[in-house]
């Protein structure tokens, strides 16, 4: 018994120093903008940061015509009480994450709200369900969640 604890605690570390149980953290941090647009998705500026109005407008359509709660949650940390044969690709993600909100620019979450997240189950939202104007007060209240 005692040196099947110690082949599992072996593989365990082995799986960390391989970085296999990071593959998560660094895929949640990586881009989601194709590489040939990513440098000007970073340049848009949303028109209504740090507008306090924005904010209540942008919970407002996060938690009604949004649907965002469905995946994202109540409280922005996403769901993660799944079925996991039934989600495509990674959890919902946190968005009160400080490393992701440090990760991410206004421009980047607008293209994955107008484009989806390719490989996971994050659908195109822009224009199908929220204007790009409803899209970028989303956005300012996700920013709120940074600071909770």
């Amino acid at each position: 018994m005692k040196g099947n604890v110690t082949v599992l605690l072996i593989s365990f570390v082995g799986l960390i120093e391989g970085g296999q149980l990071f593959a998560a953290e660094a895929d949640f941090l990586r881009p989601r903008v194709p590489s040939h647009d990513l440098a000007k998705v970073r340049t848009l500026k949303n028109p209504f940061a740090d507008k306090r109005k924005a904010i209540e407008e942008g919970k407002v359509l996060y938690h009604g015509k949004g649907f965002c709660v469905a995946c994202h949650g109540a409280d922005g940390r996403g769901i993660t009480d799944v079925n996991h044969t039934l989600l495509k690709g990674a959890l919902p993600t946190d968005f009160t994450d400080h490393q992701w909100q440090a990760a991410r620019t206004d421009g980047e979450i607008l293209w994955v709200l107008k484009h989806g997240s390719p490989g996971t189950a994050m659908a195109p939202f822009v224009p199908i369900i929220l204007s790009e104007h409803d899209a970028w007060k989303v956005i300012v209240y996700l920013r709120s969640l940074d600071r909770l």
